[in-house]
């Protein structure tokens, strides 16, 4: 069974960017734009783990982690908090209302998925599919680790990150801007040709004990990885 993770977000734009990361990485989603419907939801359906806005309408969502966290069958329930507030003194505050983790506007979605993953490898850890194979390649996220054929390929954290997000799809093509966008992040400035240098990183890296080359450039698309 998948896992369930609700968001709790009222800008429409920012629910939908969650829904569609969330939904990529094989998650299944329910969407509350205010706090009075996520309590609501949490009563038709336990989530996994919920995302949280601060500034919820109705209900704020500090007040939504305050009764998550005085209900029994919510107490242990996993609760990020997204919130434009960044003050040291939000943060605590935040954490000692009972959230798990505290991430600030604007995100990058690679760092937050990774913070999702982080939260349930924890809490429940069995939900958490951290090693993947796609063809000869496997991935490790646990131990950070990549091998080809058995034998283990070094790379940056950058290449991994590529690799990682390449490996979610495989023979999708991604264009540079949606790589920039999800390995980056989209509040991260960093030019376009910087995405060729690191896919013949990792490129390079994956040849390196032999084989066929795994990622396809296709001309006036992007790159995408074989999926056998």
């Amino acid at each position: 069974m998948k896992p369930f993770v609700l968001i709790a977000e009222d800008e429409k734009a920012v629910a939908e960017l969650l829904r569609y990361n969330l939904e990529r990485e094989g998650y299944d989603t329910a969407v509350a734009p205010d706090g009075d419907e996520a309590m609501l939801l949490l009563e038709e359906r336990l989530p996994d783990l919920v995302l949280l806005d601060w500034m919820l309408p109705k209900v704020p969502g500090i007040e939504v982690c305050r009764r998550i966290r005085s209900k029994s069958e919510t107490a242990n329930l996993p609760v990020i908090m997204l919130t434009a507030r960044s003050e040291e003194s939000d943060r605590i505050r935040g954490l000692d209302t009972g959230a798990d983790d505290y991430v600030t506007k604007p995100f990058s979605t690679t760092e937050l998925m990774a913070r999702v993953r982080a939260v349930l490898r924890r809490i429940r850890p069995a939900l958490v599919d951290d090693r993947v194979t796609v063809g000869d390649i496997s991935i490790d996220r646990t131990t950070h680790t990549v091998s080809r054929n058995g034998e283990e390929i070094h790379l940056g954290p950058t290449e991994f990150r590529l690799l990682d997000y390449f490996i979610q799809h495989p023979g999708r093509v991604f264009s540079r801007e949606q790589l920039l966008d999800g390995v980056w992040g989209s509040d991260v400035y960093v030019e376009v040709r910087t995405v060729d240098v690191h896919v013949g990183r990792l490129r390079k890296a994956l040849m390196s004990k032999g084989g066929e080359d795994p990622i396809r450039t296709v001309r006036a698309a992007g790159y995408s990885l074989r999926s056998n």
